[in-house]
């Protein structure tokens, strides 16, 4: 584990070497996050784990100006941020009028079939997320490395410095309050 966070500090110092060495030691976690949160994507998801793990990663070792990573979770903590930067944008620029809005291409066939809904909204719970980080920040790292990065809750508590309690008591908070946000905005809506 040291030999990553070493790799990270060379790699954010401009090392060429070091990100071509470290890719081979995250890349498989990296995968897993990625295969793990497109899986809960809804139908007509286009973006496959592999090409969300290299945006990612290139986003991370790219960005000269960001933080230095601390160690081995920090890191995973700015890939998971970065994967749902990537899969918010993607969302977005589906959805944009140059694009066609919200209209699907379907076949002839597939328009008499009806497919379902996603159960989830990215754009919904991205913009629920943002306000829940301005009430309460540590929840929302608790819910962004979870849902995003796929952590488990010791694994998150040791991303963020807390006790596994803690870490699920901010998850349970953190729950409730987007699960009535977003139950909210359905009933806005519907």
């Amino acid at each position: 584990m040291a030999d990553v966070t070493l790799l990270l500090h060379a790699a954010h110092a401009d090392d060429p070497t070091a990100a071509a060495e470290l890719l081979p030691l995250v890349y498989n976690e990296l995968r897993r996050l990625a295969a793990h949160r497109l899986s809960r994507e809804g139908p007509g998801q286009t973006l496959q784990p592999t090409a969300l793990v290299h945006e990612a990663y290139l986003r991370l070792i790219g960005d000269k100006d960001g933080a230095r990573w601390e160690n081995r979770g920090h890191f995973f903590a700015a890939a998971s941020e970065a994967m749902r930067r990537i899969l918010v944008d993607e969302v977005r620029r589906k959805r944009s009028q140059k694009r066609g809005g919200r209209m699907a291409r379907q076949e002839m066939d597939a328009a008499e079939l009806a497919a379902p809904e996603p159960r989830e909204d990215l754009l919904a719970l991205d913009e629920a997320l943002t306000q829940l980080t301005g009430s309460e920040p540590i929840a929302a790292q608790v819910v962004q490395l979870r849902y995003f990065g796929g952590l488990t809750i010791p694994e998150a508590a040791k991303v963020l410095h807390i006790s596994p309690r803690t870490a699920n008591r901010h998850w349970t908070y953190a729950r409730a309050w987007l699960h009535q946000r977003l139950q909210g905005r359905d009933q806005e809506s519907g």
